[in-house]
């Protein structure tokens, strides 16, 4: 982990954690948002209760260049309500880019009455592409409750991967084996795991990391009042490696 950074860098992929609480935020927390710096592009990769606030704290609102969402749950999505009110009054601009599922363009719709001309939304879906400056963003469909896609962020050579949400049968070998940092949710402990549960506990996402040649393994998304470094020791025992842990305004750089 690193100090903050400052600008996009064009020349290295940047990760920083805005939130990495799963369902409901837990003290002085934020639900699930991260934003993504590299080839002179900022990016949102999802953008949860709390998220817009602590966005604040690394970059203006005005120099967000695009939100990408993962799915419709709203402890991913919900502060594109305050973006959108800033986006539109305060800054006067139209036109945000916006990228997600149907379904989660339903609900903002929903929300929000109308999304044009505001937010410029593109609907994603499994297997899908998209440039954004020197960025290289590809879609695949995970195993959860809705429709919900994890995303790769490519900067060259160089590329993460953040899970979304997902059940035990999705793995991050869907985009391949070159992966230098994956961001793996770990809402349950071991004792939550099940049939028909659709989230992944530490030992879950350690096992698929390792099976799937993932360089580096961050576990996200924990539900309040799970031990993280309980967490930690659990992933670290399935991955076989030192396992790093999300926390607000934690930065990785790859």
């Amino acid at each position: 982990m690193t100090p903050r950074p400052s600008g996009a860098n064009a020349a290295r992929l940047g990760l920083t954690v805005l939130g990495c609480s799963g369902s409901y935020p837990g003290p002085g927390g934020a639900c699930s948002g991260y934003l993504v710096r590299g080839g002179g592009v900022t990016v949102a990769l999802d953008l949860g209760p709390g998220c817009l606030a602590n966005l604040q704290e690394h970059v203006a609102i005005a120099e967000l260049d695009a939100v990408v969402l993962s799915h419709s749950h709203p402890d991913h999505w919900v502060d594109l309500t305050g973006l959108e009110i800033a986006w539109k009054y305060a800054l006067g601009r139209e036109g945000l880019p916006v990228y997600g599922t149907a379904e989660t363009r339903a609900k903002a719709t929903g929300l929000l009455d109308q999304l044009d001309p505001t937010i410029d939304w593109h609907d994603l879906a499994d297997g899908g592409h998209v440039r954004l400056g020197g960025l290289a963003l590809d879609f695949a469909a995970t195993d959860h409750y809705v429709s919900t896609l994890a995303t790769r962020v490519a900067l060259g050579d160089v590329a993460l991967a953040y899970s979304a949400d997902t059940g035990p049968s999705w793995s991050f070998d869907a985009f391949g084996r070159d992966l230098a940092l994956g961001l793996c949710e770990a809402t349950n402990l071991v004792d939550g795991e099940g049939e028909g549960v659709l989230h992944l506990s530490a030992r879950q996402a350690g096992a698929m990391a390792r099976a799937a040649g993932v360089e580096r393994l961050v576990l996200t998304h924990f539900f309040p009042g799970i031990d993280p470094e309980a967490s930690r020791a659990e992933g670290e025992a399935a991955y076989g490696r030192p396992v790093e842990l999300a926390s607000v305004h934690a930065h990785f750089e790859i």
